[in-house]
């Protein structure tokens, strides 16, 4: 695909509901190629007073019915989904992911949309007789400012469109720059449904975000990305009080018992960290098996790695395409390199393949220690180390020494030991033979330590943009 195939004006800026002209443009890199394939619009930090100024004047009707809000989405949803075809298969050419993944993506995009529809949380009235009255309620926050990040450009931007709105408010939505396409994409499909200044997306450089945080309007900020960034956000927002949700960087450990099966978990292990080419936040980026099953489990996961299919995520079969971008991709070789440099055996992979694009072989390292970089840090990329341990309670604490706290999974035959064990693990959600399997847009998510701030998804996820209100007074009439 060329870039003439895709014109400037396909995929507008979304201010007020309607297209909104930037001066500036930007390359979008097909990850599979290398190669630019596109241009994004690149708007101004000059240029968000009028944005925000859009959310705030569309505020004030939006935040009052609460049964058009709960429509609203529901039709978002539907919209999605009549779109599907046209959007994940340009995710695919930005992001790098295979198409079935996209599809995946896009299909729980929808899925999150409609469970926000649909939830319902009323007003705390803790006394209402004829002593007097009493109640809390939740009222929106106002503006949000949402910053989303490369690896789940939709999905994790729904994850704050879809509770933000629900609640109340407006919001100003700013995708990564090496994925703006989708985004604003969706941004045109959803201005069909939503009222004029509700959702707005912008598209732009890293200090367009800088500059949304710091703008006087929004009061609430919500990011996904990395700890060192997350940090800008947190000490930009304190400035005039912005409230903050912060779901930041993971180094996730999975702990695999003595008496794990091998032979069972090794698939479900596999993809806990090979998932979207280990670009998730909540993968797995490390592995203490016991001893006993530590060789079986090393040569089980290697087996899987080569037996994977990575290609562009438009062939047919791929399974995993090329990593996003190429900082991550150097940063991915860099880490690969320091272990095997430090002694470690690289069982599968351990570089990049030999063809165009930012393509990285699914890599599992045997022989590295905790104090190597690949282990310490997070890769964010397609390698997986494995670490052998002999005590269970050593293995706890060498997964909790860690600045990280995310997720974690334990694995066992035994399910009540391996509750036990999950309790001492100190992460915001720990997953029993299964990896990430408490990520449901029903529960909370979110980071302990420096994996973040707040929570996304449930009901919590929806209270992150509210303010509590207490109303008070003497009894009701018909009450004395």
């Amino acid at each position: 695909m060329t870039t003439t195939d895709i014109p400037l004006d396909h995929y507008p800026l979304t201010v007020g509901g309607k297209d909104f002209a930037a001066h500036a443009h930007f390359d979008v890199v097909n990850p599979a190629t290398a190669e630019v394939f596109a241009h994004a619009p690149a708007l101004g930090p000059g240029d968000l007073d009028r944005v925000f100024g859009a959310a705030a004047d569309a505020f004030g009707s939006w935040q009052r019915d609460d049964a058009a809000r709960a429509a609203a989405l529901r039709a978002a949803a539907e919209a999605l989904d009549a779109n599907l075809d046209r959007l994940s298969r340009l995710l695919t050419l930005e992001q790098g992911k295979p198409l079935a993944d996209s599809v995946i993506e896009l299909q729980g995009s929808s899925a999150w949309l409609r469970y926000y529809a649909d939830l319902a949380w009323p007003d705390e009235v803790l006394r209402d007789d004829a002593v007097g009255f009493e109640a809390v309620l939740r009222r929106p926050v106002g503006v949000v400012a949402a910053i989303t990040p490369w690896n789940f450009p939709i999905m994790l931007a729904i994850w704050k469109i879809a509770p933000a709105l629900r609640a109340g408010n407006t919001i100003v939505v700013k995708p990564s720059p090496y994925t703006p396409l989708t985004t604003l994409a969706v941004g045109v499909v959803l201005r069909e449904v939503l009222p004029p200044g509700v959702l707005n997306v912008i598209t732009g450089p890293d200090q367009l975000g800088a500059a949304m945080v710091a703008h006087p309007v929004p009061r609430k900020i919500s990011f996904t990305g990395s700890t060192a960034t997350g940090r800008h956000v947190a000490t930009a927002a304190g400035a005039d009080l912005k409230r903050v949700t912060l779901e930041l960087g993971g180094n996730d450990s999975a702990l695999v018992l003595a008496d794990a099966d091998v032979e069972s978990i090794a698939r479900s292990l596999f993809w806990g960290a090979f998932g979207n080419n280990g670009q998730i936040c909540l993968a797995v980026k490390r592995v203490y098996a016991h001893r006993r099953v530590h060789s079986d489990l090393v040569e089980a996961l290697a087996v899987i790695a080569r037996q994977t299919k990575v290609d562009d995520g438009l062939a047919a079969g791929a399974e995993l395409g090329p990593v996003n971008n190429k900082p991550q991709f150097d940063r991915v070789r860099e880490l690969v390199g320091d272990a095997l440099d430090h002694g470690a055996r690289a069982v599968s992979g351990g570089g990049p393949l030999d063809r165009p694009g930012y393509f990285f072989a699914p890599t599992i390292l045997d022989r590295v220690d905790d104090g190597v970089r690949v282990v310490g840090e997070e890769q964010f990329g397609p390698v997986l180390p494995v670490l052998a341990f002999d005590d269970e309670q050593d293995a706890v604490r060498r997964a909790n020494d860690s600045p990280y706290g995310l997720t974690a999974s334990v694995w066992s035959s035994d399910l009540d030991h391996a509750y036990d064990i999950a309790r001492t693990v100190d992460s915001g959600q720990v997953s029993v033979n299964a990896h990430g399997g408490g990520v449901q847009m029903h529960l909370p998510f979110g980071g302990h330590k420096f994996s973040g701030i707040g929570v996304e998804n449930g009901p919590w996820g929806l209270f992150e943009y509210t303010e509590l209100q207490v109303i008070a007074g003497p009894p009701r009439k018909g009450k004395v």
